[in-house]
């Protein structure tokens, strides 16, 4: 569990890291910040079917494994219709609520 925490702060920590740089690297920094939450969603769903494939029964995992299908589905159907302003507004702080709902779970766990 210490090393699922580990990746998770990692995870968190690496776009606030690269946003640091902004006096440096101005435009970029923002840029490489933006791309590195990817990095982060990737890393965080890795834990979270992890997590899920050690403890099936966990209603907090199902939770989030429901929030990541419904985000990809939802993100496929706005694509199917040509991406609806309401759909996108919708899209846009679910990533958000799922971080920090999963680093909740990990927090939280022993």
């Amino acid at each position: 569990m210490k090393t699922i925490k580990y990746i998770n702060t990692f995870a968190i920590g690496l776009p606030i890291a690269i946003l640091i740089t902004w006096p440096i690297f101005e435009e970029g920094a923002l840029l490489f910040a933006a791309l590195s939450t990817m990095i982060t969603g990737f890393l965080q769903f890795c834990i979270g079917v992890k997590m899920i494939v050690d403890t099936p029964k966990d209603r907090n995992l199902q939770t989030y494994i429901s929030g990541v299908a419904f985000f990809f589905g939802l993100w496929f159907i706005n694509g199917l219709i040509d991406y609806n302003d309401f759909i996108t507004y919708i899209l846009f702080p679910i990533p958000l609520i799922l971080a920090v709902y999963l680093s909740l779970i990990i927090y939280q766990k022993k």
